[in-house]
């Protein structure tokens, strides 16, 4: 779908269907033929999807002619457990900008909303920096999201009574949610740092190479985003820390779990050699044994069985293992 937004106004238009006057050229997921439209109004050739996904700079940023190709990961509409990364493309020229999307993205949409409410947004260099400017906005939104949520787990973690409880069942499922929440917060983190570290390399990737067309308040913002995703980094940098060292309590908490698990069948096992061995003694069938004489004999064994189990259980229990 190819959705052209110009100084009048926006409209849905099929391949070959191209006004002249078009600003911004917005494809959703497009097809060879809308591509090939697209690419013979403006003179040069499109990326794919499998170009736009490339890691190495070179496809990220680089510089043809009068055009700037420019490429990022984006996040679309998202929860804590789903978020999928998508790539986003930009061919930026001095007469109009096209991008190429495989997502739907609240940050452009919201840009096209504005698009005839604010004079600033009648260029295609200023629809490009406010679309920058969304993707920080909007990731800045996301980053604060997470930020309350890694506070949510420790909260969980530490004052919650997870290490408390009683029923041991319940400790294990409440450090499991905990640990399954963490596990999608760290995913989200990383998917958060590449958009992150994309848009910061084409803000400067734009703000040095297009310096000849660029005036001195696109120039500015460039920088500006530039900063913002720095700072941006620095608070992820400190939520992927706290994320690891959550991830660290938990499994301390889980292993404690286990140790106690582990001591309760020591003290079991230990407790009941004692008694055994007493009961294996006595109830062997030899014919000469004193004890089957003894008039208090009977009461004697069971007296023997009964302080062999308390003794070892006394013993665990002034070295503090219950």
């Amino acid at each position: 779908m190819i959705e052209i937004h110009g100084r009048t106004g926006s409209i849905k238009a099929a391949a070959g269907e191209i006004p002249k006057d078009a600003i911004w050229i917005d494809m959703i997921d497009p097809d060879e033929r809308e591509r090939d439209a697209v690419s013979k109004h403006i003179g040069v050739r499109l990326p794919t999807r499998e170009q736009l996904s490339e890691i190495e700079e070179s496809s990220r940023v680089s510089k043809r002619d009068d055009h700037l190709y420019l490429s990022t990961p984006i996040i679309g509409n998202s929860t804590m457990e789903d978020a999928e990364i998508s790539p986003a493309g930009f061919v930026l020229g001095a007469k109009l900008v096209v991008t190429i999307r495989y997502a739907e993205l609240p940050t452009f949409d919201l840009v096209a909303e504005r698009l005839t409410q604010e004079a600033a947004l009648d260029t295609p260099l200023g629809i490009f920096v406010a679309l920058l400017e969304a993707i920080i906005d909007r990731g800045a939104d996301v980053l604060e999201h997470l930020g309350v949520a890694a506070d949510e787990i420790s909260k969980n973690v530490f004052r919650g009574d997870l290490s408390t409880r009683r029923i041991r069942s319940q400790t294990s499922v409440g450090l499991r949610r905990a640990l399954s929440k963490l596990g999608a917060l760290g995913d989200r983190l990383s998917k958060a740092r590449d958009v992150l570290l994309g848009v910061g390399r084409i803000a400067s990737f734009t703000a040095d190479v297009g310096h000849d067309w660029l005036s001195q308040e696109f120039h500015d913002r460039l920088k500006a985003v530039s900063k913002d995703v720095e700072s941006l980094s620095a608070y992820e940098s400190h939520l992927s820390d706290k994320t690891q060292f959550l991830l660290d309590a938990i499994l301390g908490y889980i292993s404690i779990e286990q140790n106690d698990i582990f001591r309760v069948l020591t003290i079991a096992s230990v407790v009941g050699v004692p008694p055994t061995l007493m009961a294996g003694v006595w109830g062997m069938n030899f014919k000469f044994m004193p004890e089957l004489n003894w008039t208090f004999g009977y009461p004697f064994a069971w007296g023997v069985i009964i302080l062999t189990t308390i003794l070892p259980l006394v013993w665990f229990w002034r070295r503090g293992w219950f």
